[in-house]
């Protein structure tokens, strides 16, 4: 009992530090500064770790819609990320004819709602563990805590790991993450 109490305030302080440092001023993401009064689409834009997603949000026709009020969680992976997909996958996805498609993998990836890490870590501990997100495309993504660091598995059992958190912005916030989330 003692062990575990410990454990747990362990996790409670890592999730703590980490969700500190991550409300830093205008954290860095891709070697740029994301400034809070700027909006998804705006700050995405300028970090060189998601030209892709910038490039596959602009092929979806999304742009509007995340430039919009929100506010939205968006959890967005990197270039890296998209480049664990097979290959081709990516060049198919941005051809028009494939647009439904690439509309449906993008909306897994966001959220109604401005969600924090430390709002996201509470409702994991609440529900016993794993929290099903309901995404705006449909899709149920299952967080988890992982060590003090938040896990997301996508409806194919693919897991991403939320690697730069709580990136504020005008209309919402951003969660970085490793792996890009795909619908069954």
């Amino acid at each position: 009992m003692i062990k575990n109490s410990v454990r747990l305030m362990m996790i409670a302080a890592m999730m703590t530090a980490g969700t500190a440092a991550a409300y830093a001023k205008d954290p860095m993401v891709g070697g740029a500064a994301m400034y809070p009064s700027k909006n998804i689409v705006e700050n995405a834009s300028h970090s060189k770790d998601h030209t892709t997603l910038v490039a596959a949000v602009k092929a979806a026709g999304l742009v509007k819609t995340l430039e919009g009020k929100g506010p939205f969680t968006v959890f967005a992976p990197t270039n890296e990320a998209f480049a664990k997909l097979p290959a081709g996958t990516v060049d198919t996805l941005l051809k028009p004819e494939n647009k439904a498609q690439l509309t449906k993998i993008l909306t897994c990836h966001v959220v109604a709602g401005d969600i924090s890490s430390k709002t996201l870590a509470s409702m994991i501990k609440k529900h016993g563990g794993t929290y099903d997100i309901k995404t705006v495309g449909g899709c149920v993504i299952k967080a988890k805590d992982s060590m003090g660091k938040i896990t997301l598995t996508d409806e194919k059992g693919d897991v991403a790991h939320v690697t730069i958190a709580n990136v504020k912005q005008s209309n919402g916030m951003i969660h970085v993450i490793d792996t890009v989330l795909l619908p069954k």
